[in-house]
């Protein structure tokens, strides 16, 4: 049997977190399967006989379990609450981040990462702990704006000097164009570009099926498909692959400030109004005494001083006055569509992206 691992590994430079891709293949026999297992087995039962309070005193340790292109937002973000949470209540406050493909997250959350808060690409992610019992299922109605404290967009960057001549959707279809993208089946930010598309096509080929065949040519011209936005960006920006690649706004301002001499943004006439979403897991922080930190942990994503970092770390806070003051930054023209075109997250999820969906069917022909 063969396993493939995808790690992500730090690369020193500049101060700069980024990650380059490594996959290893290996043939694991039966006998070293059953070694690798035992001692797993006994490292997760000793761990969970020895495992520590998060509460120890002053001092509080919370988890963050977020998607791919907020770590280094997060970076910045944890240290100035914990600053001045210290200043307001006295509490020692730290905060693990834990960073992934967003559906890839949720799931792991459910498999027992440790989470207190969970900061995800999507609704439907947030929803799927809802359903398992570890987030209230009024979670929406906790926070404001649905408990979305920013918002972002899908957008394009192709090499510099565009020599294949993109500047919308339409001509990403072309034949000699290599697309990278995320994998909606791990992906929320892969989900967001699936519908940037789609919102585009229903647009200019005006029905399902002329839509569904564009968003097919689309998916014919992509030449890596990764786990995660992030890994997305690798495989472009570090690995030199493709011609286009289909990201987070955030992720693409961030390389057009640290690449400019190497990368053009393309802002497409359309794309998607992109909610991520923010909640309290309950079913953790409740055993773990840790629900008023971390509500207070995300509370504080929508003053004003947490909503300028947001945007300038490329998400569009919704702060209407603070988006006014970074005009120079988003382009606002854009026409985006929202999750409510297509019947909202439940029915997207049904149609699009379960197993023998729309996806499926497109991607696999």
């Amino acid at each position: 049997m063969k396993y493939l691992y995808k790690n992500y590994l730090p690369i020193k430079g500049e101060g700069k977190q980024w990650f380059s891709m490594k996959v290893l293949n290996k043939q694991i026999a039966p006998m070293r399967f059953v070694l690798i297992f035992s001692v797993l087995f006994t490292i997760v039962i000793l761990s969970g006989c020895t495992r520590q309070s998060k509460v120890d005193g002053n001092h509080v340790t919370i988890t963050n379990v977020s998607y791919d292109t907020t770590r280094e937002f997060y970076e910045v973000y944890n240290k100035r609450f914990h600053d001045l949470y210290q200043q307001q209540t006295g509490l020692d406050v730290q905060v693990l981040q834990s960073h992934g493909g967003s559906g890839g997250q949720a799931r792991a959350v459910m498999e027992g990462n440790n989470a207190d808060v969970v900061t995800l690409g999507s609704e439907q992610d947030v929803n799927l702990l809802a359903r398992a019992g570890l987030i209230n299922s009024d979670w929406r109605s906790q926070l404001p704006n649905n408990s979305a404290p920013y918002t972002s967009t899908i957008v394009m960057l192709v090499r510099k000097g565009n020599p294949k001549h993109i500047h919308d959707w339409n001509d990403i279809i072309a034949p000699d164009v290599r697309i990278i993208v995320p994998d909606p089946k791990s992906s929320s930010g892969a989900c967001w570009i699936f519908f940037g598309a789609w919102y585009y096509g229903l647009h200019h080929y005006y029905t399902e099926e002329g839509t569904k065949e564009f968003v097919r040519q689309l998916y014919r011209n992509v030449s890596v498909m990764d786990s995660g936005a992030r890994g997305a960006t690798t495989t472009f920006v570090e690995n030199g692959q493709g011609d286009v690649l289909l990201l987070w706004e955030n992720e693409a301002l961030y390389l057009m400030e640290h690449y400019p001499e190497r990368f053009d943004l393309i802002v497409p006439s359309m794309s998607i109004l992109a909610e991520p979403s923010v909640a309290v897991v309950t079913g953790i922080t409740e055993k773990d005494s840790t629900t008023q930190v971390s509500n207070d942990y995300l509370r504080n994503l929508y003053t004003e001083e947490s909503q300028r970092l947001l945007a300038n770390y490329g998400f569009r806070p919704r702060n209407e006055q603070i988006l006014r003051e970074f005009s120079n930054k988003f382009d606002t023209s854009i026409q985006l569509g929202t999750v409510d075109d297509f019947g909202g997250w439940k029915a997207i999820y049904t149609k699009f992206f379960k197993d023998g969906g729309v996806f499926d069917e497109i991607y696999g022909s």
